[in-house]
């Protein structure tokens, strides 16, 4: 199983963003000077990235799959302004919309 097909719901600060997929990305404004807590869907349990903003700086997280013990999970990771980039130059804008799920508990 590579994964590719799978979908995670992505959640910035319990908004939902969207379902994730191949070959796109999201773009959402958030508050700067402050503390957001961006989530995904795992195995078991979200798996969630806490970050403090600066006011005026963006920021790029990847989500990527890892395999697991009965379903494949998600995890994220604070990436560099050139490398995103790069690999967004690549991609599509996803469309917001609904998550697949309501949003999940720790």
């Amino acid at each position: 199983m590579s994964g590719l097909g799978l979908k995670k719901d992505i959640w910035v600060d319990d908004k939902c963003i969207g379902e994730s997929a191949p070959h796109i990305f999201f773009y959402e404004d958030i508050k700067g000077d402050t503390w957001h807590t961006i989530s995904t869907e795992s195995e078991f349990s979200p798996n969630n990235l806490f970050i403090k903003t600066e006011s005026g700086k963006n920021y790029f997280i990847r989500q990527y799959i890892k395999i697991g013990v009965l379903i494949n999970g998600a995890n994220l990771e604070l990436i560099e302004e050139a490398e995103a980039k790069k690999s967004i130059s690549q991609l599509d804008m996803a469309k917001k919309g609904t998550c697949s799920k309501q949003k999940f508990k720790d």
